[in-house]
């Protein structure tokens, strides 16, 4: 079995949102990422994947997004062993100036351009191939 995980790369005025993942997230504390979460059992429904996005952007940094359109997919198996299923979606900001809204699992938000993001060296591959794939989609 599989979790999935949905992450958006929002962006606004020519920058992508990042947060700083909270020290306390099993996967990944303490580094940069995209905004996104595990999607919920729900049984029978539909638009799970962008509810899942919408609801995860909100509770994390508090804005919403508008246009979300699919970027790509992955997966990966965590430090602990779980094997994980990741889509990415664009997503424009429509309102809300994003902040740590949930401490427990961001600890900052931060705008940076494509190319401050690709030149970052200690960002992993997959998230500035995430934003290559996104920033062609503009």
């Amino acid at each position: 079995m599989f979790v999935v995980n949905v992450e958006g790369a929002i962006h606004r005025d020519g920058k992508w949102l990042l947060i700083l993942r909270s020290e306390k997230e099993e996967h990944a504390g303490g580094t940069l990422s995209l905004v996104g979460g595990k999607c919920e059992v729900e049984g029978v429904s539909s638009d799970i994947l962008e509810r899942t996005l919408i609801r995860e952007i909100f509770e994390e940094v508090g804005c919403e997004v508008t246009g979300i359109k699919y970027v790509n997919s992955s997966s990966f198996d965590t430090d602990s062993g779980i094997h994980v299923i990741d889509i990415v979606f664009l997503c424009h900001h429509k309102t809300g100036e994003p902040f740590a809204k949930s401490t427990e699992e961001v600890d900052d938000v931060i705008w940076m351009t494509t190319l401050e993001i690709l030149a970052h060296p200690e960002l992993p591959v997959y998230l500035k191939e995430n934003i290559k794939l996104a920033d062609k989609m503009l």
